[in-house]
């Protein structure tokens, strides 16, 4: 019998429901490898890998300016979120010092999401189907996560549970922020370009407990990470 699982989650007055409906697909990963390297309007260097037919970058997206140039927003006070409705980034602080921003990359409202120039040219954040293509490829819900993840609990808190990063796509608990930061090192957030309602957006998100990946919807003003998908 199949089970809907729904967690929801509440701060700051803000509320994100993810539902998790599993769905294993019997299928072998037979078309993943690391194939190059692209690079941001800044100069940023990222790692790709092509699993099925899609291509994704490897890292979270760490830029501060679109992919015209133009310089995106970066909010420091963290109270400032809670009142955004135009785009903005910042970086994971733990007492107001930065954490892995190489390595965890930028967290971004949807707003920046939205004006459709965060990714480099020829790459798109991906949409909710373009997530749900990848999943599916991986086996479902259940087990994706764990294909998905880096390894060991270097950075992933314990235990971790089933993480091969077989398709070499080195998810991070990169955490979020509103009002403050939250969940690095529990959970990695990521945004699709779709949008759910007025005040939404769908979501992807990964546990440190569980080889699921989960989809969402959250408030558009909560800063997530974001991965690039090619243009088809």
């Amino acid at each position: 019998m199949k089970r809907t699982i729904c967690l929801i989650l509440a701060f700051a007055g803000i509320l994100i429901i993810a539902c998790n409906n599993p769905k294993k697909v019997s299928k072998e990963i037979s078309t993943i490898q690391e194939i190059s390297t692209i690079q941001d309007i800044e100069g940023n260097v990222y790692k790709t890998v092509k699993i099925g037919k899609q291509v994704w970058i490897a890292e979270n997206l760490r830029t501060t300016k679109y992919n015209d140039g133009t310089a995106i927003p970066m909010v420091t006070d963290n109270t400032a979120w809670l009142d955004l409705t135009t785009p903005a980034y910042c970086f994971y602080r733990i007492n107001s010092e930065i954490v892995n921003k190489i390595k965890y990359g930028a967290l971004y409202n949807w707003f920046t999401v939205s004006t459709n120039k965060l990714c480099p040219a020829g790459w798109h954040v991906p949409t909710d189907t373009d997530w749900t293509t990848l999943i599916t490829y991986l086996g479902g819900d259940s087990v994706a996560g764990g294909k998905l993840k880096e390894v060991g609990t270097t950075d992933w808190d314990s235990p971790n549970a089933g993480a091969t990063n077989e398709t070499g796509f080195t998810a991070l608990p990169s955490g979020s922020c509103t009002d403050r930061f939250y969940n690095s090192g529990m959970f990695g957030y990521w945004w699709s370009a779709t949008e759910f309602d007025a005040k939404a957006a769908r979501d992807r998100y990964m546990s440190f407990n569980d080889s699921d990946v989960d989809r969402g919807y959250t408030n558009k003003l909560v800063g997530f990470s974001v991965r690039c998908v090619k243009d088809k």
